[in-house]
Protein backbone atom coordinates (compact mmCIF):
# COMPACT_ATOMS: atom_id res chain seq x y z
CA UNK A 1 0.00 0.00 0.00
CA UNK A 2 1.70 3.25 -1.40
CA UNK A 3 1.16 6.79 0.58
CA UNK A 4 -0.88 9.10 -1.16
CA UNK A 5 1.34 12.45 -1.05
CA UNK A 6 -1.55 14.87 -1.81
CA UNK A 7 -3.54 13.41 1.42
CA UNK A 8 -2.30 14.50 4.74
CA UNK A 9 0.14 12.10 6.47
CA UNK A 10 3.68 11.35 7.28
CA UNK A 11 6.20 9.00 6.03
CA UNK A 12 7.81 6.71 8.34
CA UNK A 13 11.13 7.37 9.61
CA UNK A 14 14.58 5.27 8.11
CA UNK A 15 17.95 4.78 9.80
CA UNK A 16 20.83 2.73 9.82
CA UNK A 17 22.09 3.47 13.32
CA UNK A 18 19.31 3.76 16.12
CA UNK A 19 15.61 4.87 16.16
CA UNK A 20 13.21 5.74 18.19
CA UNK A 21 8.99 6.27 18.17
CA UNK A 22 7.69 7.83 21.10
CA UNK A 23 4.30 10.01 21.97
CA UNK A 24 5.49 13.21 22.63
CA UNK A 25 8.59 15.34 20.65
CA UNK A 26 10.48 16.39 24.01
CA UNK A 27 10.69 12.65 25.10
CA UNK A 28 12.07 11.34 21.39
CA UNK A 29 14.38 14.15 21.42
CA UNK A 30 15.54 13.17 25.41
CA UNK A 31 16.14 9.67 24.04
CA UNK A 32 17.92 10.55 20.76
CA UNK A 33 19.84 12.54 22.94
CA UNK A 34 20.56 9.75 25.10
CA UNK A 35 22.21 7.98 22.07
CA UNK A 36 24.03 9.83 20.65
CA UNK A 37 25.93 10.36 23.57
CA UNK A 38 26.89 6.55 23.85
CA UNK A 39 23.88 5.64 26.03
CA UNK A 40 21.70 2.59 24.33
CA UNK A 41 18.12 1.16 23.86
CA UNK A 42 17.38 1.35 27.67
CA UNK A 43 18.83 3.66 29.25
CA UNK A 44 17.11 5.85 26.58
CA UNK A 45 14.01 4.45 27.19
CA UNK A 46 14.61 5.56 30.76
CA UNK A 47 15.39 8.79 29.88
CA UNK A 48 12.33 9.16 27.56
CA UNK A 49 9.85 7.77 30.04
CA UNK A 50 11.08 10.28 32.94
CA UNK A 51 10.67 13.28 30.34
CA UNK A 52 6.77 12.07 29.43
CA UNK A 53 6.25 11.42 33.28
CA UNK A 54 6.75 15.55 33.43
CA UNK A 55 5.41 16.74 29.76
CA UNK A 56 2.15 13.81 29.48
CA UNK A 57 1.19 14.17 33.54
CA UNK A 58 -2.36 12.75 32.39
CA UNK A 59 -0.98 9.69 30.45
CA UNK A 60 2.30 8.65 32.69
CA UNK A 61 4.27 9.48 35.95
CA UNK A 62 6.47 7.62 38.51
CA UNK A 63 3.19 6.86 40.53
CA UNK A 64 2.30 4.68 38.10
CA UNK A 65 3.19 0.94 36.68
CA UNK A 66 5.58 0.39 33.93
CA UNK A 67 6.06 -3.36 31.67
CA UNK A 68 9.07 -3.76 29.15
CA UNK A 69 10.25 -6.24 27.05
CA UNK A 70 13.73 -6.01 25.86
CA UNK A 71 14.53 -8.14 22.71
CA UNK A 72 19.27 -8.77 22.49
CA UNK A 73 20.15 -8.48 18.65
CA UNK A 74 20.51 -12.48 18.51
CA UNK A 75 16.50 -12.51 19.34
CA UNK A 76 16.70 -13.27 22.86
CA UNK A 77 13.76 -11.92 24.92
CA UNK A 78 13.28 -10.44 28.35
CA UNK A 79 9.86 -9.10 29.59
CA UNK A 80 10.07 -6.77 32.70
CA UNK A 81 6.49 -7.22 34.88
CA UNK A 82 6.61 -3.96 36.73
CA UNK A 83 3.41 -3.78 38.20
CA UNK A 84 3.02 -2.80 41.76
CA UNK A 85 0.32 -4.78 44.29
CA UNK A 86 -2.91 -4.28 46.62
CA UNK A 87 -1.95 -3.22 50.10
CA UNK A 88 -1.25 -6.42 52.59
CA UNK A 89 -4.35 -5.18 54.30
CA UNK A 90 -7.06 -4.73 51.71
CA UNK A 91 -9.52 -7.58 50.79
CA UNK A 92 -13.33 -7.32 50.28
CA UNK A 93 -13.88 -8.19 53.64
CA UNK A 94 -11.99 -4.74 54.57
CA UNK A 95 -13.18 -3.13 52.27
CA UNK A 96 -16.79 -3.98 53.17
CA UNK A 97 -15.98 -2.96 56.81
CA UNK A 98 -14.85 0.49 55.48
CA UNK A 99 -18.43 0.83 53.81
CA UNK A 100 -16.41 0.55 49.93
CA UNK A 101 -18.43 -1.95 47.84
CA UNK A 102 -16.83 -0.15 44.38
CA UNK A 103 -13.29 0.96 43.49
CA UNK A 104 -13.44 3.94 41.45
CA UNK A 105 -10.88 6.04 39.60
CA UNK A 106 -10.47 8.13 42.37
CA UNK A 107 -10.70 6.06 45.48
CA UNK A 108 -7.37 5.55 47.84
CA UNK A 109 -8.17 1.80 47.19
CA UNK A 110 -8.17 1.82 43.46
CA UNK A 111 -4.33 2.93 44.20
CA UNK A 112 -1.65 0.35 44.16
CA UNK A 113 1.33 0.36 44.80
CA UNK A 114 2.99 2.06 42.26
CA UNK A 115 6.13 -0.36 40.32
CA UNK A 116 7.59 2.02 37.83
CA UNK A 117 10.16 3.29 39.80
CA UNK A 118 11.53 -0.36 40.67
CA UNK A 119 11.14 -1.33 36.98
CA UNK A 120 13.00 1.68 35.68
CA UNK A 121 15.84 0.51 38.15
CA UNK A 122 15.80 -2.75 37.74
CA UNK A 123 15.87 -2.64 33.64
CA UNK A 124 19.06 -0.22 33.85
CA UNK A 125 20.71 -2.88 36.18
CA UNK A 126 19.66 -5.85 33.65
CA UNK A 127 20.57 -4.17 30.44
CA UNK A 128 21.29 -0.65 30.75
CA UNK A 129 24.72 1.37 30.68
CA UNK A 130 23.71 4.81 32.96
CA UNK A 131 22.45 5.71 36.27
CA UNK A 132 19.43 7.83 36.89
CA UNK A 133 20.72 11.05 37.58
CA UNK A 134 22.24 11.71 33.87
CA UNK A 135 19.19 10.00 32.66
CA UNK A 136 17.01 12.31 34.35
CA UNK A 137 18.59 15.91 33.20
CA UNK A 138 15.90 16.44 30.31
CA UNK A 139 13.01 15.55 32.73
CA UNK A 140 14.26 17.74 36.09
CA UNK A 141 14.47 20.82 33.94
CA UNK A 142 11.01 20.54 32.28
CA UNK A 143 9.71 19.91 35.42
CA UNK A 144 11.96 22.72 37.28
CA UNK A 145 12.24 25.61 34.79
CA UNK A 146 8.73 24.22 32.70
CA UNK A 147 7.67 22.57 29.48
CA UNK A 148 5.29 24.06 26.75
CA UNK A 149 1.73 22.28 26.54
CA UNK A 150 1.75 19.84 23.87
CA UNK A 151 -1.88 20.20 20.99
CA UNK A 152 -2.78 16.47 22.32
CA UNK A 153 -1.85 16.88 25.93
CA UNK A 154 -3.90 20.00 25.82
CA UNK A 155 -6.57 18.59 24.81
CA UNK A 156 -6.80 15.50 27.34
CA UNK A 157 -6.41 18.27 30.21
CA UNK A 158 -8.73 20.20 29.37
CA UNK A 159 -11.63 16.83 29.92
CA UNK A 160 -9.91 16.39 33.47
CA UNK A 161 -10.66 19.49 35.22
CA UNK A 162 -13.42 18.51 37.34
CA UNK A 163 -11.20 15.76 38.05
CA UNK A 164 -8.00 17.56 39.55
CA UNK A 165 -10.58 20.25 40.84
CA UNK A 166 -12.16 17.80 42.96
CA UNK A 167 -8.71 17.47 45.03
CA UNK A 168 -7.20 20.95 46.46
CA UNK A 169 -3.73 19.17 45.33
CA UNK A 170 -4.19 18.47 42.48
CA UNK A 171 -6.22 21.06 41.37
CA UNK A 172 -3.20 23.07 42.95
CA UNK A 173 -0.65 21.47 40.82
CA UNK A 174 -1.93 20.96 37.74
CA UNK A 175 -4.68 23.90 37.13
CA UNK A 176 -3.90 27.36 35.99
CA UNK A 177 -6.44 29.49 38.07
CA UNK A 178 -9.10 26.64 38.19
CA UNK A 179 -8.42 26.07 34.32
CA UNK A 180 -6.40 23.49 32.18
CA UNK A 181 -3.36 24.98 30.65
CA UNK A 182 -3.67 25.96 27.00
CA UNK A 183 -1.83 24.99 23.99
CA UNK A 184 2.00 26.56 24.68
CA UNK A 185 1.56 27.46 28.15
CA UNK A 186 4.46 26.59 29.80
CA UNK A 187 4.36 24.78 33.23
CA UNK A 188 6.06 24.03 36.08
CA UNK A 189 6.11 20.87 38.88
CA UNK A 190 8.89 22.17 41.07
CA UNK A 191 7.89 19.34 43.73
CA UNK A 192 8.43 16.57 41.19
CA UNK A 193 11.46 18.29 40.08
CA UNK A 194 12.89 17.73 43.53
CA UNK A 195 11.74 13.83 43.89
CA UNK A 196 13.24 13.81 40.24
CA UNK A 197 16.59 14.70 41.95
CA UNK A 198 16.31 12.91 44.84
CA UNK A 199 15.63 9.72 43.28
CA UNK A 200 18.49 10.50 40.58
CA UNK A 201 21.14 10.74 43.90
CA UNK A 202 19.61 7.61 45.62
CA UNK A 203 18.28 5.38 43.45
CA UNK A 204 14.76 3.61 44.05
CA UNK A 205 15.04 3.32 46.98
CA UNK A 206 14.72 7.14 47.84
CA UNK A 207 11.22 6.50 46.31
CA UNK A 208 10.41 3.16 48.52
CA UNK A 209 11.00 4.43 51.54
CA UNK A 210 11.82 7.28 53.85
CA UNK A 211 10.08 11.08 52.98
CA UNK A 212 8.71 10.15 49.44
CA UNK A 213 7.17 7.23 50.37
CA UNK A 214 5.74 8.41 53.97
CA UNK A 215 4.21 11.49 51.72
CA UNK A 216 2.75 8.78 49.51
CA UNK A 217 0.96 6.79 52.54
CA UNK A 218 -0.43 10.03 54.21
CA UNK A 219 -1.96 11.44 51.25
CA UNK A 220 -3.68 8.01 51.10
CA UNK A 221 -4.42 7.63 54.84
CA UNK A 222 -5.78 11.37 54.48
CA UNK A 223 -8.65 9.79 52.37
CA UNK A 224 -9.60 6.36 53.90
CA UNK A 225 -6.11 4.98 52.51
CA UNK A 226 -4.75 1.59 54.14
CA UNK A 227 -1.45 1.49 52.10
CA UNK A 228 1.49 1.59 54.39
CA UNK A 229 5.39 1.99 54.07
CA UNK A 230 6.03 -1.40 54.60
CA UNK A 231 3.75 -2.18 51.26
CA UNK A 232 6.24 0.57 49.13
CA UNK A 233 9.22 -1.02 50.56
CA UNK A 234 7.94 -4.54 49.67
CA UNK A 235 7.47 -3.32 45.81
CA UNK A 236 9.68 -5.06 43.10
CA UNK A 237 9.75 -6.07 40.02
CA UNK A 238 9.83 -9.51 38.15
CA UNK A 239 11.67 -10.72 35.30
CA UNK A 240 8.90 -13.24 33.26
CA UNK A 241 9.73 -15.07 30.08
CA UNK A 242 7.39 -13.78 27.55
CA UNK A 243 4.57 -15.66 25.96
CA UNK A 244 4.89 -16.61 22.04
CA UNK A 245 2.66 -17.58 19.54
CA UNK A 246 3.38 -17.38 15.29
CA UNK A 247 1.42 -15.67 13.30
CA UNK A 248 2.06 -16.43 9.65
CA UNK A 249 5.71 -17.11 9.73
CA UNK A 250 6.40 -14.09 12.16
CA UNK A 251 6.78 -15.20 16.10
CA UNK A 252 4.69 -12.52 18.33
CA UNK A 253 6.19 -11.90 22.38
CA UNK A 254 3.85 -10.63 24.48
CA UNK A 255 3.96 -10.58 28.34
CA UNK A 256 2.12 -13.15 30.25
CA UNK A 257 -1.15 -12.61 33.11
CA UNK A 258 -1.14 -9.94 35.32
CA UNK A 259 -1.17 -8.19 31.57
CA UNK A 260 -3.56 -8.60 28.78
CA UNK A 261 -1.06 -9.88 25.84
CA UNK A 262 -2.22 -13.11 25.70
CA UNK A 263 -5.80 -11.45 24.79
CA UNK A 264 -3.94 -10.37 21.43
CA UNK A 265 -2.49 -13.70 20.96
CA UNK A 266 -6.22 -15.31 21.19
CA UNK A 267 -7.03 -12.46 18.27
CA UNK A 268 -4.22 -13.61 15.94
CA UNK A 269 -5.25 -17.20 16.61
CA UNK A 270 -8.89 -16.60 15.97
CA UNK A 271 -8.16 -14.41 12.73
CA UNK A 272 -5.55 -16.47 11.38
CA UNK A 273 -8.38 -19.36 10.53
CA UNK A 274 -9.63 -16.58 8.36
CA UNK A 275 -7.30 -15.74 5.44
CA UNK A 276 -7.77 -11.61 6.05
CA UNK A 277 -5.39 -10.98 3.39
CA UNK A 278 -7.77 -11.84 0.71
CA UNK A 279 -10.40 -9.19 2.31
CA UNK A 280 -10.37 -5.47 1.93
CA UNK A 281 -8.52 -3.91 4.35
CA UNK A 282 -11.43 -1.15 5.03
CA UNK A 283 -14.15 -3.18 4.21
CA UNK A 284 -17.10 -4.50 6.80
CA UNK A 285 -16.06 -8.35 6.68
CA UNK A 286 -12.69 -7.39 7.71
CA UNK A 287 -13.58 -5.20 10.78
CA UNK A 288 -16.81 -7.63 11.63
CA UNK A 289 -13.54 -10.52 12.02
CA UNK A 290 -12.02 -8.29 13.88
CA UNK A 291 -14.57 -7.32 16.35
CA UNK A 292 -15.98 -10.81 16.87
CA UNK A 293 -12.66 -12.12 17.83
CA UNK A 294 -11.99 -9.19 20.33
CA UNK A 295 -15.19 -9.74 21.71
CA UNK A 296 -14.81 -13.36 22.55
CA UNK A 297 -11.00 -13.03 23.55
CA UNK A 298 -12.40 -10.22 25.97
CA UNK A 299 -14.72 -12.35 27.37
CA UNK A 300 -11.84 -15.01 27.85
CA UNK A 301 -9.42 -11.77 29.40
CA UNK A 302 -12.42 -11.01 31.91
CA UNK A 303 -13.30 -14.57 32.63
CA UNK A 304 -9.48 -16.15 33.67
CA UNK A 305 -6.85 -12.91 33.12
CA UNK A 306 -5.60 -11.79 36.60
CA UNK A 307 -2.11 -12.19 38.88
CA UNK A 308 -0.83 -15.68 37.33
CA UNK A 309 -0.72 -16.83 41.10
CA UNK A 310 -4.65 -16.85 41.17
CA UNK A 311 -5.64 -17.74 38.16
CA UNK A 312 -7.59 -21.20 37.59
CA UNK A 313 -5.94 -21.73 34.51
CA UNK A 314 -2.59 -21.83 32.93
CA UNK A 315 -2.49 -19.22 30.26
CA UNK A 316 -0.75 -21.66 27.58
CA UNK A 317 -3.73 -23.35 28.09
CA UNK A 318 -5.92 -19.97 26.30
CA UNK A 319 -3.72 -19.89 23.49
CA UNK A 320 -3.68 -23.89 22.54
CA UNK A 321 -4.94 -24.47 18.94
CA UNK A 322 -7.53 -26.58 20.75
CA UNK A 323 -9.20 -23.45 22.40
CA UNK A 324 -8.81 -21.33 19.63
CA UNK A 325 -10.86 -23.66 17.26
CA UNK A 326 -13.64 -23.52 19.77
CA UNK A 327 -13.62 -19.79 20.17
CA UNK A 328 -13.35 -19.59 16.25
CA UNK A 329 -15.87 -21.82 15.55
CA UNK A 330 -18.51 -19.37 17.50
CA UNK A 331 -17.83 -16.44 14.83
CA UNK A 332 -20.39 -16.50 11.61
CA UNK A 333 -18.69 -14.64 8.81
CA UNK A 334 -22.34 -13.04 7.58
CA UNK A 335 -23.45 -12.14 11.26
CA UNK A 336 -23.04 -10.97 14.79
CA UNK A 337 -22.89 -12.93 17.44
CA UNK A 338 -25.31 -12.41 20.37
CA UNK A 339 -24.62 -14.94 23.34
CA UNK A 340 -21.37 -13.21 24.29
CA UNK A 341 -20.94 -12.59 28.08
CA UNK A 342 -21.27 -8.89 28.84
CA UNK A 343 -17.88 -7.16 31.05
CA UNK A 344 -18.06 -4.98 33.67
CA UNK A 345 -14.29 -3.55 33.48
CA UNK A 346 -13.75 -0.15 33.45
CA UNK A 347 -14.08 2.21 30.55
CA UNK A 348 -11.52 2.63 27.81
CA UNK A 349 -8.25 4.71 29.32
CA UNK A 350 -5.12 5.39 28.11
CA UNK A 351 -1.24 5.29 29.10
CA UNK A 352 2.20 6.37 26.96
CA UNK A 353 3.94 3.57 24.77
CA UNK A 354 7.92 4.11 23.37
CA UNK A 355 10.12 1.90 20.99
CA UNK A 356 13.57 2.37 20.31
CA UNK A 357 16.43 0.49 18.80
CA UNK A 358 20.21 1.55 19.43
CA UNK A 359 23.53 1.28 16.86
CA UNK A 360 24.17 -2.55 18.14
CA UNK A 361 20.50 -4.27 17.68
CA UNK A 362 19.30 -3.92 21.16
CA UNK A 363 15.28 -2.96 21.45
CA UNK A 364 13.12 -1.95 23.65
CA UNK A 365 9.01 -2.13 23.78
CA UNK A 366 8.27 -0.12 26.87
CA UNK A 367 5.12 0.91 28.20
CA UNK A 368 4.26 3.28 31.73
CA UNK A 369 0.78 3.86 32.79
CA UNK A 370 -1.50 5.70 35.49
CA UNK A 371 -4.36 4.01 34.10
CA UNK A 372 -7.20 6.64 33.70
CA UNK A 373 -6.33 9.75 32.69
CA UNK A 374 -4.33 11.94 36.00
CA UNK A 375 -4.39 8.45 37.55
CA UNK A 376 -6.80 8.91 40.85
CA UNK A 377 -6.26 12.46 40.89
CA UNK A 378 -4.36 12.11 44.26
CA UNK A 379 -1.00 13.84 44.44
CA UNK A 380 1.37 13.32 47.56
CA UNK A 381 1.28 17.35 48.88
CA UNK A 382 5.50 17.26 49.51
CA UNK A 383 6.49 14.63 46.59
CA UNK A 384 4.38 15.61 43.46
CA UNK A 385 4.10 12.14 43.12
CA UNK A 386 0.67 12.32 41.36
CA UNK A 387 -0.77 8.25 42.31
CA UNK A 388 -2.51 6.15 39.31
CA UNK A 389 -5.51 4.14 39.74
CA UNK A 390 -4.71 0.57 38.69
CA UNK A 391 -6.58 -0.87 41.22
CA UNK A 392 -9.52 0.12 39.17
CA UNK A 393 -9.46 -3.46 37.79
CA UNK A 394 -10.39 -5.19 40.83
CA UNK A 395 -13.40 -6.09 42.46
CA UNK A 396 -14.61 -4.91 45.66
CA UNK A 397 -16.69 -8.21 46.05
CA UNK A 398 -15.42 -11.91 46.81
CA UNK A 399 -15.45 -14.46 44.06
CA UNK A 400 -13.78 -12.89 40.97
CA UNK A 401 -10.82 -13.71 39.41
CA UNK A 402 -9.77 -9.90 40.14
CA UNK A 403 -11.41 -9.82 43.35
CA UNK A 404 -9.06 -7.57 45.69
CA UNK A 405 -6.44 -9.35 47.64
CA UNK A 406 -3.35 -8.41 50.06
CA UNK A 407 -0.18 -8.27 48.07
CA UNK A 408 -2.34 -9.18 44.29
CA UNK A 409 -1.61 -7.47 41.30
CA UNK A 410 -4.74 -6.64 39.10
CA UNK A 411 -5.27 -7.18 35.57
CA UNK A 412 -3.13 -4.83 33.76
CA UNK A 413 -3.97 -3.49 30.20
CA UNK A 414 -0.70 -2.17 29.39
CA UNK A 415 1.45 -4.47 26.89
CA UNK A 416 4.27 -3.59 25.12
CA UNK A 417 4.92 -6.48 22.27
CA UNK A 418 7.56 -7.42 19.69
CA UNK A 419 7.76 -10.05 16.73
CA UNK A 420 10.33 -12.14 15.54
CA UNK A 421 10.80 -13.20 11.94
CA UNK A 422 13.28 -16.37 11.13
CA UNK A 423 14.48 -16.04 14.42
CA UNK A 424 15.61 -12.79 14.56
CA UNK A 425 13.97 -8.99 16.19
CA UNK A 426 11.58 -7.70 13.50
CA UNK A 427 9.12 -5.51 14.92
CA UNK A 428 9.07 -3.74 18.32
CA UNK A 429 5.84 -2.36 18.67
CA UNK A 430 2.62 -1.11 21.13
CA UNK A 431 -0.28 0.46 21.37
CA UNK A 432 -2.39 2.95 23.52
CA UNK A 433 -5.52 2.99 24.80
CA UNK A 434 -6.05 1.25 27.93
CA UNK A 435 -8.62 -2.02 26.91
CA UNK A 436 -7.80 -1.53 23.58
CA UNK A 437 -4.33 -2.55 23.31
CA UNK A 438 -4.59 -6.01 22.69
CA UNK A 439 -7.56 -5.38 20.09
CA UNK A 440 -4.59 -3.08 18.63
CA UNK A 441 -2.26 -5.13 18.65
CA UNK A 442 -3.77 -7.75 16.33
CA UNK A 443 -5.04 -4.68 13.89
CA UNK A 444 -1.35 -3.39 13.92
CA UNK A 445 0.16 -6.83 13.13
CA UNK A 446 -2.43 -7.63 10.85
CA UNK A 447 -2.20 -4.09 8.99
CA UNK A 448 1.29 -5.13 7.90
CA UNK A 449 1.23 -9.04 7.54
CA UNK A 450 -2.10 -8.97 5.96
CA UNK A 451 -2.06 -6.01 4.13
CA UNK A 452 1.69 -5.27 3.48
CA UNK A 453 1.46 -1.90 4.97
CA UNK A 454 4.67 -0.25 6.25
CA UNK A 455 5.01 1.08 9.85
CA UNK A 456 3.58 4.33 9.59
CA UNK A 457 0.61 3.92 7.60
CA UNK A 458 -0.32 0.69 9.88
CA UNK A 459 -0.80 3.27 12.86
CA UNK A 460 -2.38 5.65 10.61
CA UNK A 461 -4.92 3.06 9.40
CA UNK A 462 -8.83 3.88 10.94
CA UNK A 463 -9.73 1.87 14.72
CA UNK A 464 -12.90 0.32 15.36
CA UNK A 465 -13.16 -0.65 18.60
CA UNK A 466 -16.30 -1.77 20.84
CA UNK A 467 -18.03 -0.63 24.09
CA UNK A 468 -17.42 -2.92 27.03
CA UNK A 469 -20.88 -2.65 28.41
CA UNK A 470 -23.12 -1.91 25.41
CA UNK A 471 -20.68 -4.00 22.89
CA UNK A 472 -22.07 -1.21 20.08
CA UNK A 473 -19.02 -0.44 17.77
CA UNK A 474 -17.22 2.90 18.03
CA UNK A 475 -15.77 3.41 14.40
CA UNK A 476 -13.30 6.68 13.54
CA UNK A 477 -13.83 8.85 11.22
CA UNK A 478 -12.06 7.62 8.34
CA UNK A 479 -13.79 4.27 8.68
CA UNK A 480 -15.92 4.23 5.42
CA UNK A 481 -19.61 4.85 5.53
CA UNK A 482 -19.84 1.67 3.14
CA UNK A 483 -18.17 -0.37 5.56
CA UNK A 484 -20.49 0.98 8.66
CA UNK A 485 -23.89 0.19 6.72
CA UNK A 486 -21.93 -3.24 6.06
CA UNK A 487 -21.83 -4.10 9.65
CA UNK A 488 -25.32 -2.89 10.59
CA UNK A 489 -26.29 -5.15 8.25
CA UNK A 490 -24.42 -7.72 9.73
CA UNK A 491 -26.21 -6.99 12.86
CA UNK A 492 -23.76 -4.76 15.04
CA UNK A 493 -24.46 -1.54 16.55
CA UNK A 494 -22.12 1.20 15.26
CA UNK A 495 -21.60 4.63 16.71
CA UNK A 496 -18.76 8.14 16.08
CA UNK A 497 -15.90 7.04 18.47
CA UNK A 498 -16.07 9.94 21.03
CA UNK A 499 -12.09 10.39 19.95
CA UNK A 500 -9.05 8.70 18.59
CA UNK A 501 -8.65 5.50 19.35
CA UNK A 502 -5.30 4.92 21.50
CA UNK A 503 -2.03 5.69 19.80
CA UNK A 504 0.69 3.33 18.76
CA UNK A 505 4.28 3.30 17.96
CA UNK A 506 6.49 0.86 15.86
CA UNK A 507 10.01 0.10 14.62
CA UNK A 508 10.89 -2.60 12.20
CA UNK A 509 14.23 -4.02 12.14
CA UNK A 510 15.58 -5.41 8.88
CA UNK A 511 19.26 -6.87 9.65
CA UNK A 512 19.57 -8.23 5.94
CA UNK A 513 20.35 -4.21 4.79
CA UNK A 514 20.89 -2.89 8.49
CA UNK A 515 18.09 -0.43 7.94
CA UNK A 516 15.04 0.99 10.64
CA UNK A 517 11.78 1.93 9.97
CA UNK A 518 10.02 3.64 12.29
CA UNK A 519 6.43 4.95 12.88
CA UNK A 520 4.56 7.27 15.40
CA UNK A 521 1.15 7.75 15.98
CA UNK A 522 -0.84 10.96 14.88
CA UNK A 523 -3.43 10.58 16.96
CA UNK A 524 -0.83 11.74 19.41
CA UNK A 525 1.77 14.40 19.60
CA UNK A 526 4.97 13.10 19.56
CA UNK A 527 6.93 11.65 16.19
CA UNK A 528 9.66 8.77 15.32
CA UNK A 529 13.41 9.93 14.96
CA UNK A 530 17.00 8.18 13.60
CA UNK A 531 19.54 8.61 12.54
Amino acid sequence: MKRDFQAPGRSPVFAREAAVATSHPLATSAAIEVLQDGGNAVDAAIAAAAVQAVVEPHMTGIGGDCFALVTEPDGRLTGFNGSGAAPRAASPEKLAELGVSEITDTSPHAVTVPGAIRAWETLLKAHGTRQFKPLFKRAIDYARDGFPVAPRVANDWLKNVDKLAADPVSGARYLVRGAAPEIGQVMKFPHLAATLEAIGDEGADAFYSGAIAEDIVGALAAKGGIMTTDDLAACHTTAVSPVVREYKGHAVAELPPNGQGVIALIMLGILERFHLENLDPFGAERFHLEMEAARLAYAVRDHYVTDPGYMDICHTRLIGEDYIDQLAQRISIDKRQTDIAETSLAPQTDTIYLSIVDKDGLSVSFINSLFSDFGSGIVAPESGVLLHCRGRSFKAQPGFANSIAGGKRPMHTIIPAVALKNGAPWLSFGVMGGHYQACGHAHLLTNIIDYGMDVQAAIDFPRMFFDLETHALQAERLVPPSTIDGLKALGHTVVPAQGAIGGSQAIMIDKARHVLTAGSDPRKDGHAAGY
